[in-house]
């Protein structure tokens, strides 16, 4: 896998819309758990990428440290050759001290191709260990994420949880409305008031009749009384 497909893939998945996805769930519970598998999954394999390029990164440190060694120990031999070349030179060995100088020449070669090769290395291992610092970054977000998902599953859990309660809550008052008892006993109280306007119509007749009788004995009082108040005008005279 290439630095650049690593790179996509870890940013790509950072940068997630936890909140977008599950605004869509018709099942909070089970969607959260999936979305939280599924994050997790790509974290594992996140991890496993982040490792394999920093991997490769040793590698090549470890090879450029190799060619620094290499360069060091060829610079040491190619000293030491040519200190032998001119102590031999100096007892009249000439042909010697040429071979030493040559030995010294072969190392001064090796020793200027392991720095080329150590040079060659370095920009390299520049642009790798910025990638494993953008890897790791990368990764440290997507643990945010899901640490933020986890909790988001949590919340919403317990949310709707309490809405289903609050749901069933509000089915059960309005059974209660459909079949309110209380519209039972409001047509019970119209029969017994209706009842009771029938009784006050009977006393208020049986009232007006016993009146009457009464209004019709006091008249037959004022006509006995006028009848007699005549005789006795008429005996007067």
């Amino acid at each position: 896998m290439t630095k650049q497909t690593i790179l996509g893939r870890v940013a790509q998945l950072a940068k997630a819309n936890v909140n977008a996805v599950l605004d869509q769930a018709e099942d909070p519970q089970e969607m959260l758990d999936q979305l939280i598998r599924d994050y997790s999954s790509h974290i594992t394999e996140a991890e496993q990428a982040v490792a394999a390029t920093i991997g490769n990164l040793r590698l090549l440190e470890q090879d450029h440290q190799e060619d620094v060694d290499a360069a060091r120990e060829w610079g040491e031999k190619a000293r030491a050759a040519s200190r032998k070349a001119d102590e031999l030179r100096g007892s009249d060995r000439p042909a010697l001290a040429d071979k030493f100088d040559n030995l010294a020449k072969v190392a001064l070669g090796r020793q200027l191709q392991s720095e080329k090769e150590a040079r060659a290395a370095e920009p390299t291992i520049a642009s790798q260990r910025e990638v494993v610092e953008k890897l790791r970054s990368g990764l440290e977000e997507m643990k945010g994420r899901l640490t933020q998902l986890r909790a988001k599953r949590d919340e919403l859990v317990a949310r709707a949880t309490s809405a289903r309660a609050h749901n069933r809550m509000l089915d059960a008052v309005r059974s209660i409305d459909l079949m309110d008892p209380t519209s039972e006993l409001s047509r019970f109280e119209d029969k017994v008031r209706r009842e009771e306007a029938k009784a006050l119509g009977k006393q208020e007749l049986a009232a007006s009749s016993l009146d009457a009788q009464f209004e019709q004995l006091e008249g037959l009082g004022d006509r006995a009384e006028i009848e007699a108040r005549l005789a006795a005008l008429k005996a007067a005279a």
